[in-house]
């Protein structure tokens, strides 16, 4: 009997079992959200602090929802990074579904925006509510990226929930494997600064595997 289940509801376990999707401790596997990462301009970096107080004062007053978060820090943030322009596309709230080698099991779910890029799939976003643990959107986030990764081409996922930011990179081989960073918060200094810069790196790598 074939089991249908949505993507939200999916555990990292049940990724692993009916996927084979493995969790990778080789070190040098994810390195592109740190390593060789742009410069930021005076001037995007005073955007950024900009982000930072609009942030501050709104979560003093009350707790920042997903709209929030999409509104007062995603929108900013893609913006900066050029996911606006071409090459780039933004599509939200589509409807992805995947199912194991067996059928046995179907996953379903809605991403809340995707950056594509000449029909490359580059980044999931997931907004959460502030006060949920940004890891909770990754068994999610692996699920549309597992749908959408191409052999030999790496897939990046990055998720927040307004306050912490996590990169993940996914790659199909024999054995689908994956990794992540560890969560920037926006209420440390530099980290902010630091995700805008490790996005742009993820876009142009993308740009350069296309």
């Amino acid at each position: 009997m074939v089991q249908t289940i949505q993507a939200q509801d999916i555990t990292l376990e049940e990724l692993q079992e009916n996927f084979g999707l493995q969790l990778t401790t080789d070190s040098q596997f994810f390195r592109e959200w740190q390593d060789n990462l742009p410069s930021l301009t005076d001037e995007e970096k005073r955007s950024l602090e900009r982000v930072r107080s609009n942030y501050f004062n709104l979560v003093n007053r009350r707790p920042l929802l997903e709209e929030g978060v999409k509104l007062v820090i995603l929108a900013p943030l893609l913006d900066l990074a050029g996911f606006f322009q071409p090459p780039f596309s933004i599509t939200t709230e589509t409807s992805v579904e995947i199912s194991d080698e067996d059928h046995d099991l179907i996953v379903r779910g809605r991403i809340d925006v995707l950056v594509l890029q000449q029909r490359f799939w580059i980044l999931v976003i997931e907004s959460k509510r502030t006060k949920f643990d940004v890891t909770a959107a990754l068994p999610q986030a692996l699920v549309y990226m597992l749908k959408n990764s191409q052999n030999n081409r790496p897939t990046f996922a990055f998720l927040l929930n307004g306050r912490e930011f996590v990169f993940v990179k996914l790659q199909k081989a024999d054995v689908p494997i994956y990794s992540r960073s560890y969560a920037l918060s926006i209420e440390k200094e530099n980290e902010l600064e630091q995700v805008l810069a490790a996005l742009k790196n993820i876009g142009n790598l993308s740009y350069q595997l296309t």
